[in-house]
């Protein structure tokens, strides 16, 4: 098991890193908030998770504990696997899963697309007792040094992309962020959710 990394960003690309340890580079898949925070050229911490296949070996990067151990436990439910459990946390923070959780909160499940209402049942169902509350959080490491990342239009518009929206969809959601951000420049977090909100009401 491959706990975390901590080395040099080698590389900055679409969907993933490449994190440079002992001479090796380390692809690692991620959020799109965590590709926002890691520099080229510059020292990072990431948790991670290593997926092991029969045909491949899938590291997953995270910019916390946290974020790595809510990945390993919400793809205990039935149906979630490490990409639907990754776009999950793309959409919302373990402590904003760990509320629609609790709360039951059907709405916020089905943001994420892949997750229909059968599905966030099931997820309530499977994990209430499990992930815990709001700020239960284990082990939360530093977050990757924010720097030098594409700007937030481009780390939305792709987080949309790989979530399965069509790049004409992406592109009118970053457009309408935008125009609700008076000019000011968003968090890609909260950026991204946002986005999310308003293709959801389509």
């Amino acid at each position: 098991m491959i706990a975390h990394l901590n080395g040099i960003v080698a590389g900055v690309g679409l969907d993933g890193a490449v994190i440079e340890v002992g001479g090796v580079g380390l692809r690692v898949q991620c959020t799109p908030d965590t590709l926002a925070a890691l520099k080229p050229g510059e020292p990072a911490r990431v948790a991670t998770s290593l997926i092991v296949r029969e045909d491949s070996l899938t590291l997953f990067g995270f910019g916390t504990d946290d974020e790595r151990n809510v990945f390993e436990l919400l793809q205990t439910a039935s149906g979630i696997g490490p990409r639907l459990a990754l776009a999950m946390l793309a959409v919302h923070s373990p402590d904003a899963l760990r509320r629609a959780v609790a709360t039951e909160d059907l709405k916020a499940l089905t943001m994420v697309p892949g997750v229909g209402n059968k599905g966030a049942q099931r997820i309530i169902l499977e994990l209430k007792d499990r992930l815990g509350a709001p700020g239960d959080g284990l082990g939360t490491g530093p977050s990757p040094a924010r720097g030098g990342a594409p700007s937030w239009r481009d780390q939305v518009t792709t987080g949309l992309l790989n979530l399965g929206w069509s790049a004409r969809d992406a592109d009118t959601a970053v457009a309408a962020v935008e125009a609700d951000s008076g000019g000011q420049v968003p968090d890609v977090t909260t950026a991204l959710r946002a986005a999310l909100r308003k293709l959801s009401r389509q």
